[in-house]
């Protein structure tokens, strides 16, 4: 039995039990989590204390209950307030259409400083590049520059992106805790406009987007959409 912390309400020990050990990975996503009765005989609490720290972590989306079968470690890449991250092969492949990379550059770069800073890096540090043109139906519809911290997924430069996505390569090897978003119109530079095959100057969608897992940063990446291809989703649930 865990030793009480008179600093500590018996729900908050229990509820910071479990989220230090989602925290660490103990749990990865879709992992059964302990039982309620696993935690009252862990900690000497009642049901009721249990479950009140259960549904406090369901309602900060980082578990998922279902009645009769237990708690589960939440996904952590669809974020309950902001937008989801979303597999773009998976997207095209549920409104039917076919979806196709053509990889323009994957090497090892070394980090300018500005670049190393973001991804937790020291300056010149080695870092993993990947410029991806993503298509739907063989038509452009996303120019993919990304940015790996190599100590997130040592391995990535060993995947072909032809058949699979850096994003659902990332989700899997390096499953998010933080992700951050900024949305912006711009329009199309020369080299976006032909990898594209639009016009230079015609309007983009630009995502950029840094995930973080609890040891630091994961990956940024500048993700241009032609605007007239390509709407942005999002919800948010108070």
């Amino acid at each position: 039995m865990v030793s009480p912390d008179t600093a500590e309400a018996p729900y908050a020990r229990v509820k910071r039990f479990l989220k230090d050990g989602l925290e660490r990975g103990e749990w990865p996503p879709g992992a059964l989590m302990p039982s309620e009765a696993e935690l009252v005989a862990r900690f000497g609490v009642s049901r009721m204390t249990v479950n009140r720290a259960l549904r406090e972590l369901q309602g900060e989306g980082l578990v998922e209950r279902s009645q009769g079968v237990g708690t589960f470690a939440a996904q952590r890449h669809r974020l309950a307030s902001t937008l989801t991250i979303r597999d773009l092969h998976e997207e095209l492949a549920a409104r039917g259409q076919q979806h196709e990379a053509e990889v323009l550059l994957k090497a090892e770069e070394s980090a300018p400083p500005a670049l190393a800073e973001r991804l937790g890096l020291a300056p010149g540090a080695p870092v993993f590049h990947t410029v991806i043109v993503h298509r739907a139906d063989g038509v452009p519809l996303q120019l993919e520059d990304r940015y790996v911290n190599p100590a997130a997924a040592p391995g990535y430069l060993d995947v072909d992106f032809a058949t699979t996505t850096p994003t659902h390569y990332l989700l899997q090897v390096a499953p998010l805790w933080e992700a951050e978003y900024s949305v912006e119109a711009s329009a199309a530079s020369a080299e976006e406009a032909r990898r594209l095959a639009i016009a230079e100057g015609d309007p983009c969608l630009v995502v950029v987007r840094r995930t973080r897992r609890l040891e630091g940063p994961i990956t940024i990446a500048r993700l241009v959409h032609p605007g007239a291809r390509y709407h942005l989703e999002g919800g948010f649930r108070p």
